[in-house]
């Protein structure tokens, strides 16, 4: 009886109890609270000694904390030593994250927890793959005062398959994987070859993982053929980065129960917009719409309705499609196919706001005054009908150019359009009075002909409407963000960090010898930042500058940590308006619809290191997401330059390497590379911090942003390169010569 009342004391003192007892029917202590008692007890501990901190004795619950203490040292919470005991893992010494690989052997750890990254070196890389989950322990700090580490325990492997070109040596084979990342070649045993022969596209299984002694091994398990045809780039960057694109049997039997229509029953109880003017504003091309808007007039302002589509009414959690979703992360856009988060029956059906049909949503209506300021917001759920599907280009139309025909096509909507206007105008006011940065960057697009080939690289034109559907999104995110912290909620928060100060001094320096300063001290603003662009926004190394400042910053991502986004210069900011093909924004609707239920934090289904794994797993799929279209469009760009070999073209100068210039060609929007060794004329030392590379003879410089004038002189479809040489020589400039700073050996930033 004693020890069944110290169990129970255990369970009465976790804060979280309410939310286990929702998750399961005999619920144990929670991660937190374990978490917590083990670091009170500060030491190694075995497994009986847990159980008893716990006051756990009954067989059911000692079952389910060995379940509970293994699924924590998977996901890196605690290690286990090698007497079996349980330890800790800390910022300060352990430190569990996904392993992020670089072309030349090394290799980052990026913390679960966000902070640092820690550099591995290539020795450490051998038993790893570039995307394995690992503890690392710090061994100390380079000259520049990065953590370094080393490998202390593999949580997860991520690489069950590669793709790539097979070669053979003394009869045996090995795979050189496509992916650059991955960089260790895969044994093929003879007999595992599969009837793949040599120089053939293959996918091939891993069957032994890599060790530090030893390379992986592995059979060929589908051989993808001898040269690239129209699409096989986008298969093979598909296989290469690992991108789920079949539907498991249990998704593909849980969407039968989808109709066309929503379900009567399902309307029940929402609020019924359906005779509310929504519209939804999307690209021409656009296939699924999950946000649609509707504003109007109000004595101090504007009221703005954004209705999202709800995901969440149809996606369940720990059900086969919320496990598929989760995996997948986002939908992965191909300049020729998409790879959707969900299955097209809800991504381009039931959940896309097509017009003229019922829909379920989520609604965020929210008040903006004159001077662009939300002052008031609620969420709810409601069922609306689109009254129109709208382009960008239509909307720009109307609103901007006057369009006559357009205009009476829609002139019961028209009114609306127009106070949406007049309020986007407000909130760009506010943007501007809050700083965010606004940089100027070409986005292209690929055109691809009829048999699959690419045809040409147009930029994209943005006009005022999309820049009106980017407000209204920002506006309802913030919403979600702030309505989080309001509610003292546990949420996944959509973060960036400030620049780190290595990134900062090399700016100043950069900066400096321009004459500039960058305002705001040793914490520079967004403000601040947006201050010097502004300043030199009519410079003619305006582009230069812009360039330079927009590396100096990281990297958005997911945390559960929120510490505010640097560049929209929002305090919180979270994702809301993507959950048909972004799994963040489905967490956060879920979020909401529990604190529109009367939730609370103790009994939310998520806990704070739960949403801080779903915030590193869809962190890790939109890098991969990112690597994989990446890959794609280098591809295409080489193809698209297979035939221009020996052709001049007037280029600029977008990055400058140790090794070389890389150079963005005018109005074909393809870059190359001009190498080191194509610069004969003298010998060239790298200054990272100037961008710049400098003649040791001649005084001759490179620099980022310069103007060139190359030829191309090889084109390489397997490794996706264009080279360049110069054109013709460029004469000197007219600047006394000067001791150039020498290129440092430094390890790359992640």
């Amino acid at each position: 009886m004693a020890r069944r009342k110290k169990a129970q004391s255990a369970r009465d003192q976790d804060p979280h109890r309410q939310r286990e007892a929702k998750k399961y029917d005999n619920p144990i202590p929670s991660r937190e609270f374990i978490l917590e008692k083990l670091t009170e007890h500060g030491a190694p501990i075995g497994f009986d000694e847990v159980a008893s901190l716990l006051g756990l004795t009954a067989e059911e619950d000692l079952v389910a904390l060995g379940r509970r203490l293994g699924a924590m040292v998977r996901d890196g919470q605690l290690l286990r030593n090698r007497r079996e005991a349980f330890c800790l893992v800390n910022k300060r010494d352990l430190i569990a994250g996904r392993v992020i690989g670089h072309p030349d052997g090394f290799g980052f750890v990026k913390p679960d927890d966000g902070g640092d990254d820690l550099y591995l070196y290539p020795k450490e890389m051998r038993a790893v793959f570039h995307g394995d989950r690992i503890v690392a322990r710090v061994t100390g700090k380079d000259r520049r005062g990065r953590l370094e580490g080393a490998v202390v325990e593999i949580l997860e492997r991520s690489t069950k398959s590669v793709v790539g070109r097979l070669y053979s040596e003394s009869g045996v084979g090995f795979v050189v994987p496509d992916n650059k990342r991955l960089t260790h070649d895969v044994i093929i045993p003879s007999d595992r070859l599969g009837g793949a022969e040599q120089g053939q596209i293959v996918v091939a299984e891993i069957t032994d993982q890599p060790t530090k002694r030893t390379q992986p091994i592995g059979r060929v398990a589908e051989v993808l053929g001898e040269h690239m045809a129209a699409g096989m780039e986008t298969d093979i960057s598909i296989r290469a980065h690992d991108l789920p694109v079949h539907w498991p049997p249990e998704v593909e039997q849980a969407i039968t129960a989808f109709g066309e229509q929503v379900p009567e029953a399902a309307k029940i109880g929402r609020t019924d917009l359906r005779n509310l003017p929504l519209v939804t504003i999307d690209g021409a091309d656009a296939r699924d719409f999950d946000d649609a808007v509707f504003c109007e007039r109000k004595p101090k302002g504007w009221k703005l309705l954004v209705c999202i589509a709800d995901v969440s009414a149809y996606v369940t959690p720990n059900s086969a499609l919320d496990q598929e979703g989760f995996g997948r992360g986002n939908s992965v856009y191909f300049p020729d196919r998409v790879i959707p988060m969900l299955p097209e029956v809800l991504s381009n059906g039931l959940c896309s706001l097509n017009p003229k049909v019922d829909r379920l949503c989520m609604a965020c209506e929210l008040y903006v005054n004159r001077e662009g300021k939300v002052t008031r917001t609620r969420f709810f759920e409601a069922v609306m009908r689109s009254h129109a599907r709208l382009t960008y280009d239509q909307v720009a139309a109307m609103l901007v150019e006057d369009d006559v025909d357009l205009s009476e096509q829609y002139a019961d909507l028209l009114p609306h359009l127009h106070e949406l206007y007049a309020m986007y105008q407000a909130l760009i006011d506010a943007r501007a009075t809050r700083g965010a940065i606004d940089f100027d960057t070409v986005e292209t697009k690929f055109v691809i002909d009829e048999g699959g080939r690419i045809s040409s690289i147009e930029p994209t034109v943005r006009n005022d409407a999309h820049r009106i559907i980017e407000e209204c999104m920002l506006a309802a995110n913030v919403a979600a963000a702030r309505l989080f912290q309001r509610k003292k909620m546990p949420a996944l928060y959509r973060i960036h960090e400030t620049p780190k100060e290595e990134k900062l001094s090399d700016l100043r320096e950069f900066l400096a010898e321009l004459g500039l300063n960058l305002p705001g001290g040793n914490k520079p603003t967004a403000k601040d930042y947006g201050t010097l662009l502004d300043a030199v926004r009519g410079r003619p190394d305006f582009h230069l500058i812009q360039t330079v400042l927009l590396r100096s910053m990281q990297q958005a991502m997911y945390s559960s940590d929120n510490v505010g986004h640097f560049g929209l210069a929002y305090d919180a900011y979270t994702h809301f308006t993507s959950p048909i093909r972004r799994y963040p924004d489905l967490i956060v609707h879920r979020i909401i619809k529990h604190i529109l239920a009367g939730g609370t934090a103790a009994d939310l289904d998520y806990s704070k290191p739960e949403l801080q794994q779903v915030g590193e797993h869809c962190s890790g799929t939109e890098r991969r997401a990112d690597e994989a279209t990446r890959d794609v469009e280098h591809w295409l760009k080489c193809e698209f330059m297979r035939d221009k070999l020996g052709e001049e073209f007037d280029g600029t100068i977008t990055s400058v390497q140790g090794f070389g210039l890389f150079v963005e060609l005018d109005g074909v929007y393809v870059d190359g590379l001009v190498h080191i060794t194509a610069l004969d004329n003298d010998y060239y030392h790298f200054d990272p911090v100037g961008h710049r590379l400098t003649g040791e003879r001649t005084g001759q410089v490179y620099r980022l942003g310069d103007r060139l004038r190359v030829k191309v002189a090889a084109v390489n479809l397997q490794d996706r390169k264009i080279d360049f040489v110069l054109a013709a020589p460029i004469v000197a400039k007219a600047t006394p010569k000067r001791r150039s700073r020498s290129r440092r050996r430094k390890k790359p930033a992640a």
